[in-house]
């Protein structure tokens, strides 16, 4: 039991949430189920049956089909269906939204072209209020590293619990652009932990939202993007390469909780501890990252299979591997985070080394057992040095998982502010 609730923490959300979230989606109207037109020039249609759990990834062509993934630019959709949202796994009435999956055009951390999945979510209700229907890139929290952990695959079969948070945004009418992230439900390896890329794909989900035929929506959205946990360093990433990478979006603030800001101290926070798993988890999404580092050279033979045996599970099973084991039981060196090549790129995921060019909001647990409260007040203090409006929270007495689930309300009021264009407050003295 206990490791099962240390997984529900990474996993950020609670019960009560998704209750919540699930009352609301029923008591309105279940989403149309047409087939879109998919985009020109893409693969064929594959269609995705109106009712019925939807098949794993590893098992549907619409993930596997080929394409090529260095068509286009950065945000281009390569491939389009529609999609069904349902807010329990039990299938009985689909969220009020109108729903795609779509594969698009991102950049991994080496500047490769890269194919990365997603779903765009858009209320059926008309949008009223002023300028365009603003954009949210949501950037999810620990989901694993197997496909089948992928939030377009969960969204559609009823399983993603962060649903609860993402629908607080949906109920204010933005649209909802949530990543997979890449390698996580395309063919490869999910990039796990792996920041630059992360940042990315959130940049480009959104630009791929406002690209993707029938969705309604404008390219001169603003865009907010919002995430926690690995979503907070996604969308802490993103907010911090907006300018340089995706200067065309209109990006008008970050909500980012629970930033792991500082990747080396957060591996040895978890190290002894009990989530020792998502360490694992972090050598698979840095070998595929960067195989030029030699992670695997790092590792030992129970190591290596340890590696392995995470690239396809998910958090609750990753979590829950060898809790209280140190890193040195798997290395081939006394210290495999001291060891060069890997300090470098970790440092090339450090958040904080660049000042966003938007109002940031960045909030964390007070007693976050997985990412040190420390990192964000560091945080916090570059960001002000660098004149960045930062709002900072510390939310008292919260685990991690308490920090998600009651840094959501504040933080879309938050962005909803910005999309008015008031303007951001500022903790910074």
């Amino acid at each position: 039991m206990r490791r099962r609730r240390r997984a529900l923490l990474v996993g950020c959300v609670t019960a009560a949430a998704l209750v919540a979230a699930t009352a609301t989606a029923t008591t309105a109207q279940a989403a149309t189920g047409q087939a879109a037109t998919p985009p020109a020039g893409t693969a064929q249609a594959l269609a995705l049956p109106a009712v019925g759990a939807p098949a794993t990834p590893d098992r549907d062509d619409f993930y596997r089909a080929p394409l090529d993934r260095g068509r286009g630019d950065p945000g281009d959709v390569l491939r389009a269906r529609r999609s069904h949202v349902y807010p329990t796994p039990a299938l009985l009435v689909a969220a009020p939204v109108r729903a795609w999956q779509v594969i698009y055009r991102s950049t991994g951390a080496r500047d490769e072209p890269t194919a990365v999945s997603g779903t765009v979510m858009v209320p059926e209700q008309p949008w009223h209020g002023p300028g365009p229907r603003p954009v949210v890139s949501y950037t999810i929290g620990t989901h694993g590293l197997g496909d089948q952990c992928a939030p377009s695959y969960k969204l559609a079969s009823g399983s993603e619990q962060e649903f609860a948070l993402m629908s607080q945004a949906l109920q204010r009418g933005w649209a909802v652009a949530a990543t997979d992230y890449q390698g996580l439900g395309t063919p490869g390896d999910h990039a796990y932990a792996v920041q630059v890329s992360e940042g990315r794909a959130a940049l480009d989900m959104a630009r791929a939202a406002t690209r993707l035929p029938g969705a309604g929506l404008s390219h001169d959205a603003p865009v907010g993007l919002w995430g926690y946990s690995q979503g907070g360093g996604a969308a802490a990433s993103a907010a911090e390469q907006a300018h340089g990478y995706a200067p065309d979006l209109h990006t008008v603030g970050v909500a980012e909780g629970g930033v792991p800001a500082d990747l080396r101290a957060v591996a040895r926070n978890l190290d002894g501890g009990v989530a020792f798993g998502l360490l694992a988890g972090a050598a698979a999404g840095y070998d595929t990252a960067y195989p030029g580092v030699g992670v695997r050279d790092l590792l030992n033979a129970k190591g290596r299979a340890l590696v392995a045996q995470v690239r396809g599970e998910c958090v609750e099973e990753m979590t829950a591997r060898n809790p209280g084991h140190h890193l040195a039981e798997y290395s081939t060196v006394r210290d495999p985070l001291s060891y060069p090549p890997l300090v470098r790129v970790l440092a090339d995921n450090r958040i904080g080394g660049t000042a966003p060019d938007m109002p940031v909001r960045l909030y964390h647990a007070q007693a976050d057992e997985l990412i040190p409260l420390a990192l964000s007040r560091t945080l916090r203090d570059e960001y002000c040095r660098r004149g960045v409006r930062t709002q900072y929270e510390v939310i008292p007495a919260a685990e991690h998982l308490g920090g998600a689930v009651a840094g959501g309300p504040p933080s879309v009021s938050w962005l909803a502010d910005r999309f008015a264009g008031r303007p951001a407050p500022s903790s910074c003295g």
